[in-house]
């Protein structure tokens, strides 16, 4: 089965980002960065998702990443499906921090179940074709809206949405140019997919 097994970020400064993520969420093998100047502007067409047990662990990510320089996008509240936030890197990249429960049964901590990459994409139906042809399980599917793929022996899971509802659910405007500013690392790349995003074989943690 085709899994994903690093998520690379293009950065202008791999160092301050590299504090960001390991001061707001703990992140480490689980993300590269890499130093780029791509050209860029508004919403990169993509989400990532930290996936938690309890609501006092969102407010717990939430607040370190604020203190770390993120910048609120949506505060975390309860909704329907359970409880979460969303905030913007200083690098630019939108973190969305969730959990389905609506009660706490515990303290806060750094502990993260899933990390989701959610690519927003202008066909749903034909990018999960597009993706179950390179080796990607379908786990759930829910007609033209939303795919998740199993996530194999990866860390990171892979799911797609409608571009102008992913940003909608993140609280920015869909409008955007110019590079998406992450690759993704899988012995099944290198390719790109229908959206423009890259997927390449995996590489060495925090290159710059």
């Amino acid at each position: 089965m085709t899994s994903i097994d690093s998520i690379t970020l293009d950065v202008a400064d791999p160092t301050a980002a590299q504090h960001f993520y390991t001061t707001a969420f703990g992140l480490d093998t689980q993300l590269r960065l890499r130093a780029s100047q791509a050209a860029t502007t508004g919403f990169r067409g993509f989400t990532l998702s930290l996936t938690v047990a309890r609501p006092a662990t969102v407010d717990g990510f939430v607040d370190a990443a604020l203190a770390a320089g993120a910048t609120a996008l949506k505060p975390a509240a309860k909704s329907l499906w359970g409880y979460g936030g969303v905030v913007q890197a200083p690098d630019g990249t939108i973190w969305k921090i969730a959990t389905s429960a609506k009660k706490d049964t515990g303290p806060a901590t750094r502990e993260i179940d899933r990390i989701v990459l959610l690519l927003g994409v202008a066909d749903v139906g034909a990018s999960k074709r597009f993706y179950v042809e390179r080796g990607l399980a379908v786990a759930k599917s829910f007609g033209p809206v939303y795919v998740e793929f199993a996530t194999g022996s990866g860390p990171v899971q892979l799911a797609l949405y409608k571009r102008r509802a992913l940003a909608k659910d993140a609280g920015v405007s869909p409008d955007g140019t110019g590079s998406h500013r992450i690759a993704i690392g899988s012995a099944a790349g290198p390719f790109a997919d229908p959206d423009g995003f890259a997927w390449e074989l995996p590489q060495p943690a925090h290159t710059s």
